[in-house]
């Protein structure tokens, strides 16, 4: 639904051309090395190889490609994670047409492009929250519920490591226990159950 929008506004301005669509990262991905257009949008949520990964993929194809991202994801670390990637513009689908427009014209200039709303999600980021791939791995376990012993038996790493870990999840989130660290895992886009 959200491409036949995003066709639907774009298709009526006489200098965007659209050169191609997709729903899958890693197509996505190979349509940008074939076509290499001026402005990419993407979405973060696509099966197999996800937005973040295939804004990093194109980004390592051509350092100067200029990504929109266009999502239903709004956590603090989504919005993080996206522009660290190599995001230029970052809107969640409940935006405007119009609004979709001057940030696709800002990022085809070479600027940022981020809503009130955004900078505001940005904003509420705590600095320390950078989580190690591990912690991630850890907290993404955590939030389906899995105990130490699991933790440690799908990772293939012990037990007393994970506690290590869990600590640092906690301790990096400002989380009092495990289960509000997996709510704000949730709430911050560090993890999503698609």
């Amino acid at each position: 639904m959200a491409r036949v929008a995003l066709r639907s506004i774009l298709s009526d301005k006489t200098d965007v051309t659209i050169v191609a669509e997709t729903d899958n990262g890693q197509e996505a991905i190979q349509l940008y090395r074939k076509l290499r257009p001026d402005v990419t949008v993407m979405d973060l949520g696509l099966p197999g190889t996800d937005g973040f990964e295939a804004i990093t993929a194109i980004r390592q194809l051509n350092r100067s490609a200029r990504i929109v991202v266009l999502t239903n994801y709004d956590g603090s670390e989504d919005v993080y994670r996206a522009l660290r990637n190599g995001a230029m513009a970052y809107l969640t689908k409940d935006t405007s047409g119009q609004e979709l427009l001057q940030a696709i014209i800002a990022t085809h200039q070479g600027n940022r492009y981020l809503p009130r709303a955004v900078r505001d999600r940005l904003a509420e980021r705590i600095p320390c929250s950078e989580l190690t791939p591990r912690e991630e791995q850890v907290l993404k376990l955590i939030t389906e519920g899995c105990s130490n012993h699991e933790i440690a038996a799908k990772l293939s790493i012990a037990e007393k490591t994970v506690r290590i870990h869990v600590s640092s999840v906690l301790e990096k989130l400002g989380a009092r226990d495990r289960t509000q660290a997996a709510i704000y895992a949730i709430q911050r886009g560090f993890v999503h159950f698609d």
